[in-house]
C-alpha cells in the first residue's frame, strides 16, 4: 500500500503563491503517475496536474501557465507550485497516485485546504 500526506495549504491573497508537497511512503516502488486533484464546495473533484514517473506532465486548462507540478523520486515527494492564484482556485487539494499496470488513482492523501481571498 501507498500512503500519501499533503502539506503546504493555507490562506493567500489573490495573485499570491503557494507550494504544496506530498510525501509518499509504503510501497513507493509501485507508484507510476502522480497527480494533484482539487475539489471546491459543491463541485466535482477535478484533476489539476499530473506527472509520470519519467517526468511527462499535463495540466488542466484552468491552471496552465500558473501551476507547475514536479516530483523528487529520490525523496518520494510530489510538489505543486501555484502562482498567480485566483479565488476560483479555492479548494481542497488532494495528492493521488497510480500504480504500474493500473491507470486509476487508487491511493489518495487526506487533502489540504487552499483558500484564495480576493
Amino acid at each position: 500500500q501507498v500512503q500519501l500526506v499533503e502539506s503546504g495549504g493555507g490562506l493567500v491573497q489573490a495573485g499570491g503563491s503557494l507550494r504544496l508537497s506530498c510525501a509518499a511512503s509504503g510501497s513507493v516502488f509501485s507508484i507510476n503517475t502522480m497527480g494533484w486533484h482539487r475539489q471546491a464546495p459543491g463541485k466535482q473533484r477535478e484533476l489539476v496536474a499530473a506527472i509520470t514517473s519519467h517526468g511527462s506532465t499535463n495540466y488542466a486548462d484552468s491552471v496552465k501557465g500558473r501551476f507547475t507540478i514536479s516530483r523528487d523520486n529520490a525523496n518520494n515527494t510530489l510538489y505543486l507550485r501555484m502562482n498567480s492564484l485566483k479565488p476560483g482556485d479555492t479548494a481542497v487539494y488532494y495528492c493521488a497516485a497510480t500504480q504500474w499496470g493500473d491507470n486509476r488513482y487508487r491511493s489518495w492523501g487526506q487533502g489540504t485546504q487552499v483558500t484564495v481571498s480576493s
